[in-house]
């Protein structure tokens, strides 16, 4: 069977064409939004407790209207080509309708498939962070998919339902819509006719433009999209191409700084406001200049920090304490030699933003620092290792992965460790593609350990995905904890072997912690999570839950009460603190963050901000606090927030890529 287009100059031809078109944007909105019903019936768990029939109509329906938009936007890119080629090369013209739209099929039944797994780590539709992939490693990222989310049966799936749902429209452009008998119509009624089906035309081009409208005042798009009051909802009205244009959309504004819309003025008078001096100089470096508060005449030997793999604040709270994978580290918060704020930020989505918040002291602001040439010139004046050595400690940083991911070995050396460590210096040591099991590295860094004064910083790998540690040969009681666990997520296995993960991660650092104050008492730690945000007991956790990471410091020098009883930060506030525990009072020292033990009361990232009471979004005009506890929200100040979000934002914006001065001509010279 054949697909036969007529190729003579004529309203009938031209009609044909049309139609053709017609059919083509229709199978596209059928498909898409036939994805959009399976995803959100698929993944129901996610439904949030008071998700109802209607909030799923209205998703469905939103959904719909936007991706007749993605529908237009697919179909012009094979109508085009076929529309030329009907009247200049009519042989071809079948095959760039079925070629065309079999890659584009194929590329649909690929990112849907992947849609899954995504949701699942991310509890998003496609974001930012396939663009953060980027710089990943490639083939590490290749074994992840192919070990923990079966990429070869899924690309299998992918590839026929690529070629299912080509067939179809293959017969759809093969049946011939019934035409009516006009021939023989007077010429008013030919007319009518056609006029008629150029308005329909022009309706469903409108429709295609404006996401399910008619005009850019009532359109649909993917910023104004998700209209329910479930978050998992508000992501499946997104179809994955709507997904993808996002996450581009938004990297494009942090690569170009478009979302940093701060004149040199505002950058100014935002530092002098979060430095408490006049904004008397444009050198952003004045403002960054801090002086150890209370600081000690007893340093400790050892100084660690220890970004710990999705190390979540949430099995730390008193509402999952039945839930017996932190026993560990739950024993160590209780000692008395150890101090804890429960409201700690991230410094980003992803490991790659706590490397840069721990090592360079700059916030996630727009700027893949990793990769930025600025940041292999020198070390920047906040960068922790050159002002760690500068009070007589050896600077080392251990990681349990290659030195090639995101250049963390060429990266922690230009910004000023004087050793750097990884996988290939640990010898053949069991692990997965992103590391060494913890154990391992914990062992590798005993074995370095010698009495001469040394600052640490470690980041291990064991609680990522493949997660493949076989951690009950280690010990985990998979079935004590599948008990503890709300019969809902009992059966859930690859849950549990994301909380085994948890559990050997947990205890592998209390271990280590223990063995290192065994034979150098006077040690000191600070353990917080890279990142939080990759797996919960719940489907739908609050935000505390959800992103909350914890900040334990412990040993030399440390008692309940270190810490401000109001405290509350991010990474860019672990080495203020560490400051003040390490150096002698009045020591000056470069930093944008602040110290926990003094002045930090609220933290900051790239999307959230943190009190010791209140959580919410960055980017919301006014602040919308979310209570970390039940009762009362709290009220904040929403002003002073304000100012410190944009102060956090526009130094960690400016200082790293064009310098310590501001002044407007660096910025038209280097371009934003």
């Amino acid at each position: 069977m054949s697909i036969n287009f007529p190729t003579r100059l004529s309203w009938e031809n031209f009609h044909r064409v049309i139609v053709e078109g017609l059919k083509v944007y229709a199978f596209y909105l059928a498909v898409l939004s036939l994805f959009r019903l399976f995803f959100i019936l698929w993944l129901n768990d996610y439904w949030g407790p008071q998700t109802n029939s209607a909030d799923i109509v209205l998703a469905l329906w939103r959904g719909s209207r936007l991706s007749m938009q993605t529908a237009g936007g697919l179909t012009l890119l094979s109508f085009v080509p076929a529309f030329t080629a009907h009247y200049l090369l009519p042989k071809i013209e079948k095959y760039l309708w079925l070629g065309i739209n079999g890659l584009l099929l194929m590329a649909l039944s690929i990112f849907y498939m992947a849609s899954f797994p995504y949701y699942r780590i991310y509890r998003m539709n496609f974001n930012q962070m396939i663009f953060t992939g980027m710089n990943e490693d490639w083939g590490a990222l290749f074994w992840t998919m192919v070990d923990q989310y079966a990429l070869p049966a899924r690309f299998a799936g992918a590839m026929l339902l690529a070629f299912v749902l080509w067939y179809l429209l293959r017969r759809l452009l093969i049946w011939q819509m019934p035409l009516l008998p006009i021939a023989h119509w007077p010429l008013w009624g030919k007319l009518v006719i056609r006029a008629a089906f150029l308005a329909l035309v022009y309706v469903a081009v409108l429709l295609g433009i404006f996401g399910g409208s008619l005009g850019w005042q009532t359109a649909v798009d993917w910023e104004n999209a998700g209209v329910t009051k479930d978050e998992f909802l508000n992501e499946a009205i997104l179809d994955n191409p709507q997904a993808i244009y996002r996450a581009y959309n938004l990297n494009s504004r942090m690569l170009a700084c478009n979302g940093l819309d701060f004149t040199m003025e505002d950058i100014q008078q935002l530092a002098a406001n979060l430095s408490g001096k006049p904004a008397d100089t444009n050198n952003l470096d004045v403002y960054l200049q801090r002086t150890v508060v209370q600081g000690t005449e007893q340093p400790p030997r050892h100084v660690f920090v220890i970004l710990s793999e999705s190390l979540a604040n949430w099995p730390l709270l008193d509402k999952y304490k039945d839930i017996p994978i932190a026993e560990d580290l739950r024993g160590l918060v209780a000692a008395e030699d150890t101090d804890y704020c429960p409201t700690f930020l991230p410094n980003g989505a992803s490991t790659v933003s706590a490397v840069t918040g721990s090592v360079a002291g700059v916030a996630d602001a727009n700027l893949y620092l990793t990769t930025m040439p600025e940041s292999f010139a020198a070390p920047y004046p906040t960068a922790s290792a050159p002002q760690m050595a500068k009070l007589g400690y050896e600077t080392n940083f251990f990681y349990a992965g290659p030195a090639t991911w995101e250049r963390i070995g060429a990266f922690t050396q230009a910004q000023g460790f004087q050793h750097f460590y990884s996988r290939g210096d640990f010898g053949d040591v069991p692990g997965s593609v992103w590391g060494c099991e913890d154990e391992c590295l914990y062992a590798n860094i005993m074995e370095r350990l010698t009495a001469a004064p040394s600052f640490n910083i470690i980041l291990n790998a064991s609680n990522h995905s493949p997660y493949d540690v076989d951690v009950e040969a280690k010990g985990f009681d998979k079935e004590k904890v599948r008990a503890a666990l709300p019969a809902a997520y009992q059966q859930d296995e690859e849950l549990l072997r994301e909380l085994g993960h948890y559990w050997y991660a947990q205890r592998e650092l209390v271990k280590f912690v223990r063995e290192v104050k065994a034979k150098y008492p006077d040690s000191l730690f600070v353990i917080v999570g890279d990142h939080g945000d990759r797996y919960n007991i719940e489907k739908q956790p609050d935000m505390y839950a959800r992103y909350g990471i914890p900040f334990i410091v412990t040993g030399k020098n440390i008692h309940k009460g270190t810490l401000l009883a109001d405290s509350a930060g991010s990474q860019i506030d672990i080495f203020p603190t560490l400051m003040e525990l390490t150096a002698p009072k009045g020591t000056g020292y470069m930093a944008l963050g602040q110290s926990l033990t003094t002045t930090s009361t609220k933290g900051v990232n790239y999307g959230f901000w943190i009190t010791r009471t209140a959580i919410g979004k960055a980017d919301t005009v006014p602040l919308v606090p979310e209570a970390i506890a039940d009762g009362e929200t709290p009220v904040i100040d929403d002003q002073a927030m304000q100012d410190y979000i944009n102060a956090i934002r526009a130094i960690s914006w400016w200082r790293p890529k064009y310098g310590p001065i501001l002044d407007q001509k660096i910025l038209d010279e280097k371009g934003r």
